[in-house]
């Protein structure tokens, strides 16, 4: 079995195992496969964010440990010829909504979102790409492109319920949903904002949402650094790159929809662009959890080469690199903000990767503030997931599991925290809410 993307990884699971399961067929994504030891933890309530699919439905067939009993039939040849099309493996993925909640809540590790990913590459190989699929994975581009046209097309479609619903039979994108607008200018239109920094030199990696849809993050994050001590250049591609003209992207949009190859190309221009940084030591900082968090985790897996894991080591979230150089002796001098409480919903991939430690730190910086930090599963949005039509029901459950009625409970005084472009997008449409980046606060509450 030719797979997509790179599973060496797994190369030496199950050596000398004999009840290790590998399924026959599929080398070592068959190995990623069988990590899962069967111990349910996928099939519960309670604290974490796993697995928000049987989370809703408390049915066992929507949870990761059946996920994997899927994928072992199918790689067993106990689906036909062609498993990757099978109905059952399409109904096992269903609700899979690539939290990332199993790689680190499930004693094994069980990566499902990665595993998702090669399934959809798959799929996609025997029967094509459908065109909602090319239009959510290829949004980099298209943002690129036709920009202003589908501002238009965007503004007209949710002002209007008959284009919605027509746009519901046509691409499958729900009519009860609101599309985010993209603005102008975008960060990659305005000069590059750098100064003296007695503190060194940080490059900002600017993700395709912040780029196109909240360039106030990005003005918000440079701020703070720079109060902080920090020059801030954003990372921008290469005089050789085949688009300099377009902006970075992490291909998480297209990892999203199996279409690895694409997601590669992303890839390679990252890789290209941070190579000067990675010779000069200088920290890569991000704004958007699952894009940033693709540099340290997908890359390893697109066949990028051995500068992956030296880039591992310098990419940071916005909220990781502050609080690791507040260990360094840098300081932030800061004023109480208007409301001074917050509730803040944490991005599954933060959740994930342990990253909510430092949003927990640097928030306690701000004078005479409170937060709380709301114990929730994913917000149900997840990407293109509850854009979906067929998925807005199950999308919106999630969300009413705890973090919507949380919401709600809160004074209009309240400050919503949410680093994720999805859960602000989730929370919107779900309390009427709008929720900030933590670098918008911090912006905020800078003396």
């Amino acid at each position: 079995m030719k797979t997509f993307l790179d599973w060496s990884a797994y190369d030496t699971y199950g050596v000398g195992d004999a009840y290790a399961g590998i399924p026959a067929s599929g080398g070592n994504y068959a190995k990623a496969v069988a990590v899962c030891m069967n111990n349910h933890q996928c099939q519960r309530d309670g604290k974490g964010v796993m697995c928000p699919s049987f989370r809703i439905t408390h049915d066992p067939a929507h949870s990761t440990g059946a996920r994997v009993k899927a994928f072992k039939a199918a790689l067993n040849g106990e689906l036909g010829e062609t498993p990757f099309a099978h109905p059952a493996l399409a109904a096992a993925m269903d609700l899979c909504v690539s939290c990332k909640g199993c790689k680190k809540e499930c004693p094994s590790a069980v990566d499902m979102t990665l595993i998702k990913t090669e399934y959809l590459a798959q799929r996609n190989a025997h029967l094509g790409v459908s065109q909602r699929a090319r239009l959510f994975g290829g949004l980099p581009a298209w943002l690129h492109d036709w920009r202003l046209p589908l501002k238009r097309l965007v503004q007209w479609r949710n002002a209007s319920p008959w284009l919605a619903r027509m746009a519901e039979g046509w691409l499958g994108i729900s009519a009860q949903r609101s599309i985010p607008v993209p603005v102008t200018p975008c960060v990659h239109e305005t000069p590059a904002l750098t100064q003296e920094g007695q503190r060194g030199k940080v490059l900002l990696f600017v993700d395709t949402f912040s780029h196109y849809y909240t360039p106030e993050i990005a003005a918000a994050a440079t701020a703070v650094l720079h109060a902080a001590g920090y020059a801030v250049e954003v990372l921008r591609p290469v005089a050789e790159d085949t688009e300099p003209g377009r902006p970075l992207c992490c291909g998480r949009t297209y990892l999203s929809q199996g279409m690895v190859d694409a997601a590669k190309r992303e890839g390679q221009r990252v890789m290209a662009a941070v190579q000067p940084a990675l010779a000069e030591g200088i920290p890569i900082v991000g704004l958007e959890p699952s894009c940033l968090l693709a540099l340290r985790d997908e890359f390893y897996s697109l066949s990028l080469g051995p500068d992956v894991a030296k880039l591992g080591k310098q990419v940071f979230l916005f909220e990781e690199f502050l609080m690791r150089e507040a260990n360094k002796g840098m300081q932030l001098k800061l004023k109480p903000v208007p409301g001074g409480k917050a509730l803040v919903h944490g991005h599954c991939h933060q959740k994930a990767f342990g990253a909510m430690k430092s949003v927990r730190k640097v928030l306690a910086w701000i004078p005479e503030f409170e937060f709380d930090i709301v114990d929730a599963s994913c917000c149900g949005m997840s990407g293109s997931f509850g854009l979906e039509a067929e998925h807005h029901a199950a999308s919106m459950q999630m969300g009413e599991l705890s973090l919507l009625p949380e919401i709600r409970k809160q004074s209009p005084e309240t400050i919503i925290v949410a680093d994720g472009f999805s859960c602000r997008h989730q929370i919107a449409d779900g309390t009427g809410r709008h929720a900030v980046h933590v670098a918008v606060l911090l912006q905020q509450a800078l003396a």
